[in-house]
């Protein structure tokens, strides 16, 4: 895959191939099903759409074609900062491909998917993942079924923006293997931190640097965590759908003073904590997991941030994690985790979730 071109210029070939076999997919701005509106908007079968045409850096830019990009404005996300669609795996050979003019004003490109059967053992090329907990016994939902699929980051792609706030590299496992490297990515997470981005911003803090201390990880990786429970074995990060981070607008490397009270500690995870409540609230389709962390290494304190598909909290935080505003909410709770559905487990062994 390394002779691959990472970066494309789209000409009216590629559009016109990815327009019209590709739907943009809308992302739900009031409440309901957004596995149902996803699944009315998948792309055509490959079988069903025609050869997909890679442009070259000669290819005329197809700028006509870029409003049918913009049309409805959905594929920006419920935040309206995503910058990128993945498409469906192996629906287009893998790299990135820039939309010309971008979108709403903005960079803009589709990226192509490896599919996860080009995965051969512990291996993608020579990039070492490890096993997903699916490939090796029976999991507890469909949640932890294997990704659809990888994206390659390369040295050449890795400062692609992948919404406002994020770049493609910002991903990567942190396991000193060179390029190019593989990870796993879902546009939910990113639209879901960026809409508690904005509503952190509408409540006065500063969010003009984010810090992902952890994205992705492969199970190798995360297996080299050394958790003794096993149960970060199946640890969100696995999946392309959790972010640690923090919030670092002064650039000095750790976490804000996001309450203003003057210091930094673990006040400040829970400014974080009611900014996912809020946004959680406004959008139960983007429903996940927030874990709270104390001061741990040189960043200070920070929040883990999922979208696994159902309500956990768990923190070491000063205080306990309180239950969802959402009246309907009924978690199974032990000490500082409260959990629902596939996810209550978890709470058996809190400080392991992650």
């Amino acid at each position: 895959m390394s002779s691959i071109p990472r970066v494309h210029a789209i000409g009216a070939a590629v559009l016109c191939v990815l327009l019209g076999a590709v739907a943009i997919p809308a992302f739900a701005r009031s409440a309901g099903s957004r596995a149902t509106e996803t699944a009315s908007i998948k792309p055509a079968p490959v079988k069903d759409a025609p050869t997909p045409v890679i442009a070259t850096p000669s290819t005329p830019p197809a700028l006509s074609a870029v409003p049918v990009a913009e049309r409805g404005d959905t594929s920006t996300g419920a935040s309206g900062r995503l910058r990128i669609h993945l498409l469906t795996a192996g629906s287009a050979p893998s790299g990135v491909y820039a939309v010309p003019g971008g979108v709403a004003g903005h960079p803009f490109a589709f990226i192509g998917v490896i599919p996860f059967a080009a995965k051969r053992g512990e291996y993608i090329d020579d990039y070492h993942l490890g096993f997903w907990p699916a490939e090796l016994h029976a999991v507890q939902s469909e949640a932890y079924e294997n990704p659809a699929g990888f994206v390659e980051v390369t040295a050449e792609n890795a400062d692609t923006p992948i919404s406002d706030h994020f770049t493609l590299g910002d991903f990567v496992t942190h396991d000193g293997a060179p390029f190019p490297k593989y990870i796993v990515l879902r546009e939910e997470l990113l639209d879901k931190v960026e809409l508690v981005l904005s509503d952190l911003e509408m409540h006065g803090v500063a969010t003009e640097h984010v810090r992902v201390l952890s994205g992705f990880r492969t199970p190798s990786y995360n297996f080299a965590l050394g958790d003794a429970s096993g149960r970060a074995r199946e640890s969100r990060h696995q999946y392309g759908d959790a972010v640690d981070m923090i919030v670092d607008a002064d650039g000095d490397g750790r976490m804000d003073d996001l309450n203003h009270d003057g210091r930094v500690d673990a006040g400040d995870v829970h400014v974080i904590e009611a900014a996912v409540d809020r946004v959680e609230l406004a959008h139960p389709e983007l429903a996940g997991g927030l874990g709270l962390y104390r001061e741990m290494g040189p960043s200070g304190p920070f929040a883990h941030i999922d979208v696994r598909g159902t309500r956990a909290r768990w923190g070491t935080a000063d205080r306990p994690m309180y239950a969802s505003r959402v009246s309907s909410y009924s978690p199974a709770s032990s000490s500082h985790c409260q959990a629902e559905g596939a996810s209550a487990v978890l709470c058996q062994g809190f400080r392991h979730t992650r």
